[in-house]
């Protein structure tokens, strides 16, 4: 059963990956050393498809209640921090006290930002559900909750003590959720990974299918991937930058529909094919790779429409994210399959022509 170690300032911590391994959950916490309690963060969804599991997995005599909160993106918000503060508070968890988050990727945002915030830090671990949270969000140590102006704006890095990835919790993921996780996949060949992006290409049916053996093939080295870039550059000073690729625009489309419309990787897909077209635009990237990186992107499957969303509406997003400095957008832009630069600027009127062609050059790569 593979284990990946990631570095942080807070120390390492290790990643353990396999069909099973929650099952090991219970003495993998024990190692972190006495608790008071493992303290479990979930949501009602998650509970209900995996609750009798996770209590097998963590005896009772460790476990308190669960504390679940809606999912869904509108529920990432300080309001809801303070929520799970509160009933922590009432459960008597101490600073010995372990929160383990479980659920996919805003379960694990909002429970870390908790973990890092209650009592001024207590010990994380995370049991990631969906494919975003497993081959991404669980590991780095980012934390955070959105704001009206944006996605991710109030935050902290706290990594875990532990990070459990069970490919099993896929089973019951609704397709579409699914599938919207492949292009955080997809994003890691892009990057860092030429060999990754040509395992994706050949057996794309096979991972559409959930095919166990694709699958612990990708999330294995999507983790090692990220484990490599976050333990070179815990504070997004340089190399990590490059995870953004297809968040800049992605993120904006997240909130300039109120986190409605798209889920997060559907999103990101649409932000990696304008990426990709802008690093054309600039020279950095030739046609042919590109070509293979859209059609890979649409191949995936639908993507929301973005219609009636505007260049012009996402202008002061993008100007406002966490990346951009001075109002100035910084963009991840690939120089060749498994090669990325960062801190591009590129001038608005290429952005906004980018924009406007995405739904044609999206439409031609499935043809």
């Amino acid at each position: 059963m593979p284990t990946i170690r990631a570095a942080s300032s807070f120390g390492a911590y290790t990643i353990h990956c396999g069909e099973g391994v929650l099952l090991r959950a219970a003495s993998l916490i024990g190692r972190l050393g006495d608790s008071t309690g493992a303290f479990i963060v979930s949501s009602p969804h998650v509970w209900r498809h995996w609750g009798r599991e996770i209590a097998h997995a963590i005896p009772a005599r460790n476990r308190r209640r669960p504390i679940l909160f809606d999912d869904a993106e509108a529920s990432k918000r300080l309001a809801t921090v303070e929520g799970i503060a509160r009933q922590l508070v009432h459960m008597g968890a101490d600073r010995d006290a372990i929160l383990v988050a479980i659920g996919g990727g805003v379960v694990g945002d909002v429970a870390g930002f908790t973990a890092a915030s209650y009592l001024r830090g207590v010990r994380l671990v995370h049991i990631p559900t969906t494919v975003v949270a497993q081959v991404d969000s669980a590991v780095g140590g980012k934390t955070g909750v959105d704001l009206p102006e944006g996605k991710n704006l109030v935050g902290a890095f706290y990594p875990p003590k532990l990070v459990v990835t069970d490919p099993a919790f896929l089973r019951t993921l609704p397709h579409r959720e699914y599938r919207s996780g492949l292009y955080e996949v997809i994003k890691y060949g892009v990057i860092a990974d030429l060999g990754l992006f040509q395992y994706l290409e050949d057996h794309l049916d096979m991972i559409l299918r959930r095919d166990r053996r694709a699958l612990a093939r990708i999330i294995t080295r999507s983790i090692a991937i990220k484990a490599r870039v976050v333990s070179a550059d815990e504070r997004e000073s340089g190399l990590r930058q490059i995870l953004n690729f297809g968040h800049t625009l992605g993120h904006a489309l997240e909130a300039t529909t109120n986190y409605r419309r798209f889920l997060h990787g559907e999103a990101i897909g649409w932000g990696m094919i304008c990426a990709t077209l802008l690093a054309v635009a600039q020279g950095h990237l030739a046609d042919h790779d590109a070509a293979r990186i859209i059609r890979l992107i649409a191949s995936v499957g639908p993507l929301p429409r973005l219609d009636p969303v505007r260049a012009s509406s996402l202008r002061p997003i993008l100007a406002s994210d966490k990346k951009s400095r001075g109002g100035r957008v910084r963009w991840v832009l690939p120089k060749r399959i498994g090669k990325t630069g960062w801190g591009v600027e590129v001038p608005w009127p290429t952005v906004a022509r980018a924009f406007t062609e995405l739904p044609l050059v999206r439409k031609a790569a499935i043809k």
